[in-house]
Formats: C-alpha cells, sequence, structure tokens
C-alpha cells in the first residue's frame, strides 16, 4: 500500500460524521446510517435486498439519496417499475465487488476491479485530491470504510451508470 493513497484514504475517513456499525450487515447498516433510502428501495425492488444481506465478502459502492435526486426528473421512478428491473439489476450490480477492498488496499495509479455486474468494470484512482470511482461515469468517494460484517461499504456521490 502507498503512503499517498493511504493518507488520502484516512483523510477521508477521518472528515466524515459517519460511523461504523458493528455486527450488522450491508443492509442493516446502511439503513442505520440515514442516508440510503433510495438505495435500498431500488435493491428491494431488484429482489438484491437478501444478497446483500447474505452475501460475504463484499464491497458496496453506496450511492445517497442526494445522488439518486440528482439523476434526471423521473429516472428513479421509471427504474423502480417491474418492467425496469432488468436495467435496475444492472445498475445496481455495477455497485458491488465480489470482494472486500479497504481503503488501505488501494494503489498509487488507477486500478480495475470487477463488479457483480459481468458486462463492467470500475476504475478505482487515489489522488491527492481524493478517491474516484468510474464506470461511464465518475463518482467521488465521500466516506470509506463504513464496515458490516459481511462487507465494506464506501459511501459516493453519484449513481454510476453502465
Amino acid at each position: 500500500v502507498k503512503a499517498a493513497a493511504l493518507s488520502i484514504a484516512l483523510a477521508i475517513g477521518a472528515t466524515t460524521s459517519v460511523t461504523a456499525v458493528q455486527a450488522a450487515n450491508i443492509v442493516e447498516t446502511a439503513d442505520s446510517v440515514g442516508t440510503f433510502k433510495t438505495l435500498l428501495a431500488a435493491a428491494g425492488a431488484a429482489g438484491l435486498a437478501g444478497a446483500l444481506s447474505d452475501t460475504q465478502n463484499i464491497t458496496v459502492f453506496a450511492p445517497t439519496d442526494e445522488a439518486f435526486a440528482a439523476l434526471p426528473a423521473g429516472t428513479v421512478e421509471s427504474l423502480l417499475k417491474p418492467e425496469n428491473k432488468d436495467q435496475l439489476v444492472a445498475i445496481l450490480t455495477m455497485h458491488v465487488l465480489p470482494r472486500v477492498l479497504a481503503s488501505n488496499q488501494l494503489l498509487n495509479k488507477p486500478f480495475h476491479v470487477k463488479t457483480l455486474n459481468s458486462a463492467e468494470r470500475l476504475t478505482i484512482s487515489a489522488t491527492h485530491s481524493g478517491v474516484t470511482v468510474a464506470g461511464s461515469n465518475t463518482a467521488n468517494v465521500v466516506q470509506a470504510d463504513v464496515r458490516a460484517d459481511n462487507g465494506i461499504i464506501h459511501v459516493i456521490d453519484a449513481v454510476l451508470l453502465p
């Protein structure tokens, strides 16, 4: 682990007001934070809430309610309709890695990671100004390393799109 990436990750973690919740799964932890109501509703509509609760050793890049609200008007409502479930699943699985990736594991150069959406990879970059996660668009990590008993959450400020 490079010192610069670690110091960035520690700085991000030190400047946030979200506290880690122990002995709770990803869904319970996200629910306790209170800023992921849209994400949790979307996970429920997509049939993924159980997988986020039960799957071990995952990383979730979790968009806040504000991130979902920044999507074009009507997007969230449209995605939550049963006929758009496949599209919603594609978007949400793009936010999940099949392994734990903590901030102290970041490299000092951009690197690619596989997501649970097999058609999508993300590029993670740590610089002096922060950590970004990119697919077809880019999100900033605004809170790193929110621990859950089955993985880790990194809070992001945008919804990643395929």
